[in-house]
């Protein structure tokens, strides 16, 4: 068996959906433009340094979402695939995805960012299987602004997936190759698990982690 993982913003993608979905949320006009902007910008850096307070992120990421029904999220949601998400869809990443499945490999999406906005990127992908930050939500299907169990950053990527493989009856030592693919120095702990770690078009810390071990690097 093989294992294929693929991390999403800035691998996948040529941007970070978690930052463009805050930004879409103020284009909108649901958030205020001038404090809301400078925080987001601000985790963005957090999160680029490798300094990101994960729990801090998440309250002010998920609170947008407990403020709005369901059915008027999906609807920009499906408003946000169009104009942000499919032209930043990076061809080379979606070629790879393909790949692997072609070869029989299991292949899933690994990343921080929340249930509800990744889970229409995956499909948009074609990848079948999803490892994210769990979104709460009520029996209404509407958000609470609450995280379900381990965000899926850094140590917590290699949690979550464990806890995936586990769901059905697998573990690491059931694959004969397995791979990950990240731009990102925060995704350094699930990159050393795997048998071929992949840096793509990776920061300066990832791309001198991967220079000095030999991994392999891409440009997508």
């Amino acid at each position: 068996m093989k294992l294929a993982l693929f991390d999403l913003d800035n691998t996948l993608l040529d941007g970070d959906s978690d930052h463009l979905w805050a930004q879409f949320l103020i284009g909108k006009g649901c958030l205020d433009p001038e404090t809301h902007r400078a925080s987001n910008d601000r985790f963005l850096q957090q999160y680029q340094d490798g300094a990101l307070d994960i729990h801090e992120f998440l309250r002010f990421q998920l609170a947008p979402l407990a403020r709005e029904k369901r059915a008027t999220l999906d609807l920009w949601h499906a408003e946000f695939m169009r104009t942000e998400i499919l032209p930043r869809r990076r061809e080379a990443g979606a070629r790879a995805i393909a790949q692997h499945l072609q070869s029989g490999a299991l292949v899933a999406l690994v990343t921080a960012t929340n249930t509800f906005v990744t889970a229409p990127i995956a499909r948009a992908f074609g990848i079948p299987h999803l490892i994210a930050t769990v979104a709460e939500q009520d029996a209404a299907g509407n958000f609470t602004g609450q995280v379900l169990g381990t965000p899926s950053f850094q140590e917590g990527k290699i949690v979550r997936v464990e806890q995936w493989l586990q769901a059905q009856a697998l573990h690491w030592g059931a694959f004969e190759q397995t791979w990950f693919y990240s731009d990102s120095r925060n995704d350094l702990p699930l990159l050393q698990v795997v048998s071929h770690p992949v840096a793509v078009s990776p920061d300066e810390v990832l791309a001198a982690h991967a220079r000095r071990e030999g991994w392999e690097i891409q440009t997508w």
